[in-house]
């Protein structure tokens, strides 16, 4: 975009000048540029399985020990060696194939801080 620019300004802008406005549009792209392929690699799109290991799913069909679970509105095969009913919240722990291995999410206290 900037070169774009620099380059309609050099039409408008007197023989010596204009070179030094298109040379500074270049050198405006070339770092755009460079820190954007920067960025790039450095933030890599967690897609896959790898990125449901740790995410909380809600049990669909009881899981005893197979069932069913959905992660982000997407419906899964799930393995829940403790067993979990339909509602509850469990926690992706790993992926086997097309399967989800999960263990029950833990309940929060209702009164962390008790008086006594």
């Amino acid at each position: 975009m900037a070169l774009l620019v620099s380059i309609i300004l050099a039409f408008f802008i007197p023989l010596p000048w204009n070179a030094l406005v298109v040379i500074g549009g270049i050198s405006v792209e070339v770092v755009e540029i460079t820190w954007g392929l920067r960025l790039a690699r450095r933030w890599r799109p967690q897609t896959g399985a790898e990125a449901m290991i740790g995410l909380e799913a809600e049990v669909v069909s009881a899981c005893r020990p197979t069932g069913q679970v959905r992660v982000k509105g997407e419906l899964w095969e799930a393995t829940c060696a403790e067993g979990a009913d339909a509602g509850d919240t469990v926690i992706v722990k790993r992926v086997e194939a097309l399967t989800l291995i999960v263990d029950p999410a833990p309940v929060p206290d209702a009164d962390p801080i008790r008086t006594t």
